[in-house]
């Protein structure tokens, strides 16, 4: 039976260039704007708190870190939850949005065969739901660096920037990984994995400065700082 599309719009016949299909995508932006609300209200759906519990979860785990790295292990870090705090938002809207894209296709396959609508938007969705969260989470972030009278650094303008940047990285990662999982099941466990790896390796709780400039890899030296860089 032959897909049906939505009002107004044709399936592109063939392999359509880069600027179709982004003009396809953008001719989809309700469906992606709807999704990306469903899945928004579907995570907090029959919780007590709703969306605070994205709140929540940051501010446990900067706490949980801050225990750790100030009272056992004593880091040197000037105002540590603040630190924390700036490396786990980030963080969790990376982990979320890729691993809650690598099913995406998957989980929505009733809607994948009964209408036709360019795959991506699904992905796109689920990472746009998690934009959109990780946002709201900033209030948290900019409140806590007021209450410490952190002061201001011009970097800041900057961070526009960088969010647009991460996103599209995201984005990036949950095309190849949603399309990778349709076929290969095997690829939400082994992200599973990759992604604890990802953050332990990554400097997300811990200067960069403590990792040691080289680490001796056999008759190779690996540069741990341009290797973090790179990430």
């Amino acid at each position: 039976m032959k897909a049906a599309a939505l009002p107004g719009v044709q399936p592109q016949r063939g392999r359509p260039g880069l600027v179709a299909r982004l003009r396809e995508l953008v001719s989809y932006r309700e469906l992606i704007l709807n999704l990306a609300l469903r899945e928004l209200k579907a995570r907090y759906k029959n919780t007590v708190l709703g969306f605070f519990w994205s709140l929540l979860n940051p501010l446990a785990m900067m706490l949980v870190f801050t225990a750790v790295f100030t009272v056992f292990m004593r880091s040197e870090v000037e105002n540590f939850p603040i630190y924390a705090l700036c490396g786990l938002l980030p963080w969790n809207f990376f982990s979320a949005s890729v691993m809650g894209s690598v099913s995406a296709i998957v989980n929505n396959s009733n809607l994948v065969t009964k209408v036709y609508f360019p795959r991506e938007v699904l992905p796109i969705a689920t990472v746009l739901a998690n934009l959109v969260n990780f946002l709201l989470t900033l209030v948290v972030l900019f409140a806590a660096l007021l209450l410490v009278q952190a002061p201001f650094n011009p970097w800041l303008l900057l961070l526009p920037v960088v969010i647009l940047i991460q996103t599209a990285f995201i984005l990036g990662l949950a095309f190849i990984l949603s399309a990778l999982n349709v076929f290969y099941r095997d690829t939400l466990m082994v992200m599973d994995v990759a992604m604890l790896a990802w953050f332990f390796l990554t400097p997300i709780f811990y200067p960069l400065e403590e990792l040691p400039k080289r680490y001796p890899i056999g008759n190779f030296e690996l540069d741990l700082h341009l290797t973090m860089y790179l990430r």
